[in-house]
C-alpha cells in the first residue's frame, strides 16, 4: 500500500485545527462558568490555556515518537502498559459518548430561543432523531462546507465585538477590569471549579496529532500546530467572553444559563444578532453534535471489532451502508436520556472528566519518555500535575459519575487478559 500522501502543511493543520474546536467553542460555556468561577470566566479560560499549552506540548513530542499513531489511547499503551492504554482510550471514549449528548441538550434549548411555546422534550427529541438520522445515512460534513461555517463564525464573532465597542461607549461607567478580578466575588475554590469547566473550550486540538502521516515535516508542523491552535483558541476565547462579561456583568441573573451568551449578545446588538448568534451556534453545535455520534459509534465499533467489547452488537456493519447501525442507535439512545436526565453542566463536566483522563495519560506518557533534563521533564511534569487538579475539581458528581464510567472499563479490561 502507498499510505498517505504528505500534503498538509503548517496552515493547514492550524487552519484544520480552528475548524476542529469552533471560534465560537466558549459561547455555549458561559452562563455555566460564569455561576461557577463567581464571573470569572476570562480568568478560566485563560489559567485553563496554561494546563493545555503544557499538555500540547506533550502532545507534539508524542506524535513525533509515534508519527502514525496520534492518540492518547497508544500513547499510553506503548510507554505505559497495554491495559493503561486501554484505559485511557476508555475514558476517552466517555467524550465521543458525552458531546452529542450535551449538543443535544444545547441545541434544544436554542431551538426554545426560536420558538418559545415548544415543550423541551419535542425540542430533544427532534434532535436527537436529527443526529442519528445523519448518522444512519452516513451523512458528513465536507471540508469546505466546514471552511465557510468557520468564516460565518468569524463574521458573527466581529459583529459581537463591533457591538460590544459601541455599547460600551454609551455606558462609560462600566468596569473594563471587572471581567479579570472582582474582589467582591472572587475565591480560588470557585476559579479552580470555573477553570475545570472552561476547559472544555480546547477540547479538539489533541486531534491535530492524528494528521501526522498527511503533513509535510511532521516532526516540526505537528507540535508547532497544536500550540498554535491553543494560543489562538485562548486569545480569541477569551476576547469573546469579555465582551460578554461587559455587556452582562455577573450578578444579574441570565433568563437561561446554557444560552447566556445569546441574551448578553441581544443586549448588546439588538434582536438581530441575538438571532444570528443564536443561530450561528446551533448549527455549529449540530454539526458537532452529529460528528460525535458518528465518531463514537465508530470507535465503539472498532473495540467491537476486535473483541474489546461483544462484537455480535458492536462489531457489525449495515451491508448497504456500512454504517454500525446498532452504534448509532445505541448512542441515540443514551443521548435522549441523557438530555431530560441531566443538566448541560453535569455533561460538560463529564466530558472533561473523559478528556482530563487522556491528557493526564499523554502528559505522563510524555514525562516516562523524556530526556532528563529541566527543559525535557518540565513541560509534561507541570502538564500532568495541571490537569490532575482540574480534574480534581469536577466536582463530587462528575467524579462519582466519571468513575462509575472507569470502573467499568476497569471491568472491561479484567475480562481482556483473563
Amino acid at each position: 500500500m502507498s499510505g498517505f500522501r504528505k500534503t498538509l502543511r503548517l496552515s493547514d493543520l492550524v487552519f484544520m485545527g480552528l475548524i476542529l474546536i469552533q471560534p465560537t467553542a466558549p459561547m455555549p460555556l458561559f452562563g455555566v462558568v460564569s455561576n461557577l468561577a463567581g464571573g470569572h470566566v476570562v480568568t478560566a479560560i485563560l489559567l485553563a490555556l496554561v494546563g493545555m499549552l503544557f499538555t500540547a506540548i506533550s502532545y507534539g513530542r508524542m506524535a513525533r515518537i509515534y508519527p502514525s499513531a496520534g492518540s492518547a489511547y497508544t500513547y499510553v499503551g506503548k510507554e505505559v502498559h497495554p491495559t493503561a492504554g486501554f484505559l485511557t482510550g476508555w475514558g476517552m471514549l466517555l467524550d465521543y459518548v458525552i458531546n452529542p449528548m450535551i449538543c443535544t441538550i444545547w441545541c434544544s434549548k436554542a431551538l426554545l430561543n426560536i420558538f418559545p411555546g415548544l415543550p423541551y422534550l419535542v425540542a430533544v427529541l427532534f434532535f436527537v432523531l436529527l443526529f442519528t438520522g445523519l448518522n444512519l445515512r452516513a451523512v458528513q460534513a465536507t471540508a469546505n462546507l466546514n471552511k465557510w461555517l468557520a468564516i460565518v463564525m468569524l463574521v458573527v464573532v466581529a459583529w459581537m465585538l463591533a457591538a460590544t465597542v459601541n455599547f460600551v461607549l454609551g455606558n462609560p461607567g462600566i468596569d473594563l477590569l471587572k471581567p479579570f478580578y472582582d474582589p467582591v466575588t472572587f475565591s480560588w475554590g470557585k476559579l479552580s471549579a470555573g477553570t475545570s469547566l472552561a476547559v472544555l473550550t480546547y477540547i479538539g486540538f489533541d486531534a491535530i496529532s492524528t494528521l501526522s502521516e498527511e503533513t509535510v515535516d511532521a516532526e516540526r508542523n505537528v507540535p508547532r500546530a497544536t500550540v498554535i491552535v491553543c494560543l489562538l483558541i485562548g486569545a480569541l476565547s477569551a476576547i469573546e467572553i469579555y465582551a460578554a462579561q461587559l455587556v452582562w456583568p455577573h450578578g444579574e441573573a441570565f433568563p437561561d444559563v446554557d444560552t447566556a451568551y445569546v441574551y448578553a449578545a441581544g443586549r448588546a446588538g439588538g434582536a438581530w444578532l441575538f438571532q444570528a448568534i443564536n443561530l450561528t451556534l446551533l448549527v455549529a453545535s449540530i454539526g458537532s453534535g452529529a460528528g460525535g455520534q458518528m465518531a463514537g459509534a465508530r470507535l465503539l465499533y472498532g473495540m467491537g471489532r476486535d473483541g474489546v467489547l461483544p462484537t455480535s452488537f458492536f462489531g457489525t456493519l449495515q451491508e448497504t451502508t456500512g454504517v454500525p447501525v446498532k452504534n448509532v442507535l445505541l448512542i441515540g439512545a443514551l443521548c435522549l436520556l441523557g438530555a431530560v436526565a441531566i443538566t448541560y453542566e453535569t455533561g460538560a463536566l463529564l466530558l472533561n472528566y473523559g478528556a482530563f483522563i487522556g491528557f493526564m495519560g499523554v502528559n505522563f506518557a510524555c514525562l516516562k519518555r523524556s530526556e532528563r533534563t529541566l527543559t525535557g521533564l518540565l513541560p509534561p511534569a507541570c502538564g500532568l500535575a495541571i490537569c490532575f487538579f482540574m480534574w480534581a475539581n469536577l466536582g463530587w458528581t462528575a467524579l462519582i459519575l466519571g468513575t462509575a464510567w472507569a470502573f467499568v472499563g476497569a471491568l472491561v479490561a479484567w475480562r481482556r487478559v483473563r
